[in-house]
């Protein structure tokens, strides 16, 4: 029988992951001029904390992700003690999606800065940021297997990632953006 939920795991990481790296690659290489810009307005200071923990997330997000393909079956998984597999699923979503188009958005704030672009930026940045922070209490609240060293290494990359998107992203970086 097919697991319709796994294919849509499948699908969320493996597309909407190119999709992620190739809005990344794309707006970079397009915007040239502007790039810099992303930055906003963080200090010098503080950047390199962004470069360090962009790479602990990213490298979480392979702990995590693994844990789920390896050891989280899609039939009987209950997050928060009630959820099934589609809250995985619907938390990827919120974490890969928003994070497509974050680029692009910011971007247009770079060239045309406008209230509404903004709000829309801060709601892409919380989406991924609230649904980073729903995986990780997920994984102390689910019926998930803790014997494996890879369910720590999970928490430990969750916890970086969650620093990344929640802190770091959604209510460091829109501190210092000059609107």
């Amino acid at each position: 029988m097919v697991d319709k939920q796994l294919i849509l795991f499948y699908l969320i990481n493996g597309f909407g992951g190119a999709c992620v790296l190739g809005s990344y690659a794309h707006g970079l290489i397009t915007n040239p001029s502007i790039r810099g810009g992303l930055w906003g307005s963080i200090p010098d200071p503080l950047r390199p904390y962004y470069t360090i923990f962009m790479f602990l997330a990213a490298g979480g997000y392979f702990f995590f992700t693994g844990y789920i393909l390896i050891h989280v079956s899609t039939e009987s998984v209950k997050l928060f003690g009630r959820y099934g597999f589609w809250a995985i699923n619907i938390l990827y979503a919120g974490i890969i999606i928003p994070s497509a188009i974050w680029i692009y958005l910011t971007f247009a704030m770079i060239e045309n800065p406008t209230p509404l672009l903004w709000i829309i930026i801060r709601l892409v940045l919380f989406t991924v940021g609230f649904s980073s922070v729903a995986l990780l209490a997920s994984f102390f609240t689910s019926n998930f297997d803790r014997s494996s060293w890879l369910y720590f290494a999970s928490i430990i990359g969750l916890i970086f990632f969650c620093i990344q998107t929640m802190l770091l992203d959604a209510l460091i970086w829109p501190y210092y953006y000059p609107k």
